[in-house]
């Protein structure tokens, strides 16, 4: 009986230890990420190559390429860029990491070690409040909204089944995202439960033609908040849009968004494209404004809100925010 009880102490402290023992990753290589080649990034898109930016949670590894420093924040403790509050700096510093599981953890374990990483390399330290801030209120518009009820609903991606030839998946942080590229055309963005999103250029327009699949009003306003944070001096001012519609259901929408926008919109999240002033209409090759035309039918992303027959309102609302406290511009050594 005597061994048995202390074999159960045992017992209980390794269990005690293993719940205290911080996740981490094996070993982790940080690097600062060099500037996008777009040339480069469309022709592995068009093959169905690995895309050089973005999250791969991999079954032994997880990589995070061409990312700053809040938006891997973000990833590590399942927040939005806009509820990260810290200097402007991690916002464009930005880095490539490829990091191994330890023996025995899985993919599941990959935002707590990366949370480990950032308190151990780059020394990251902050707390948490909540705080009412100014937001733009998704609502109807008085006409009620213009919008297809869809047929179908959408279902979550099953990472356990392999992708189609030529799609890539990638790691969002709501869950997996899946990208086929159709050469010469665009791309299918299968974002599981919160929808689809079916993109195309249209040279003519000097507009980017995107359809909606099986959005959620929620959805709609989580890539919307995504779409207003980038432009520099947009309307959104880079606040989040918040879904107060109290409407349910899937939906379709198609809408033709202005390319020297999306350009724009780009360049001022910190991608290196050339000819594409931050906040400003792009450039073209001799140096010329490149506009949308206005009988085209590109709309601003405000434009697009009004025409499926929403509208924002600022409001206020609490919002919970992950206040950075401190944080180092350049990781440890490898």
């Amino acid at each position: 009986m005597k061994y048995q009880k202390l074999a159960l102490v045992a017992a209980c402290s390794a269990i005690a230890a293993f719940g205290q023992t911080k996740l981490s990753f094996e070993a982790a290589t940080i690097k600062p990420a060099v500037p996008i080649d777009i040339a480069k990034m469309a022709a592995a898109m068009q093959a169905g190559g690995k895309m050089p930016v973005g999250v791969t949670v991999g079954a032994t590894q997880a990589e995070y390429l061409y990312l700053d420093l809040k938006t891997l924040i973000c990833y590590a403790y399942n927040v939005k860029p806009f509820q990260v509050t810290g200097p402007d700096w991690l916002g464009t510093t930005r880095f490539d990491i490829i990091a191994k599981y330890p023996e025995g953890a899985k993919k599941e374990d990959a935002s707590k070690m990366l949370q480990s990483l950032l308190a151990d390399r780059f020394k990251l330290t902050f707390h948490r409040t909540s705080e009412e801030h100014p937001v733009l209120a998704l609502v109807p518009g008085k006409g009620g909204i213009k919008l297809k009820e869809s047929a179908e609903t959408p279902k979550p991606i099953d990472e356990s089944s392999p992708a189609p030839a030529g799609t890539m998946t990638t790691q969002g942080p709501d869950g997996p995202i899946r990208m086929t590229v159709k050469p010469g055309v665009g791309a299918v963005v299968d974002m599981g439960e919160k929808g689809r999103m079916t993109y195309s250029v249209i040279p003519a327009k000097q507009a980017i033609h995107i359809d909606l699949s099986m959005v959620t009003i929620s959805g709609l306003a989580d890539m919307m908040t995504q779409m207003m944070q980038q432009f520099s001096g947009g309307v959104g001012g880079g606040r989040q849009i918040v879904d107060m519609t109290g409407i349910k259901g899937n939906y379709e929408a198609a809408l033709d968004i202005s390319l020297a926008d999306m350009m724009a919109m780009a360049r001022s999240a910190g991608m290196d494209i050339p000819g594409a002033p931050a906040g400003g209409p792009a450039s073209g090759p001799n140096g010329t404004a490149v506009a949308s035309d206005p009988n085209s039918g590109a709309q601003t992303v405000t434009d697009a809100i009004q025409s499926m027959g929403l509208k924002l309102e600022s409001r206020k609302a609490p919002i919970e925010q992950l206040v950075v406290d401190h944080m180092e511009k350049a990781p440890t050594g490898n």
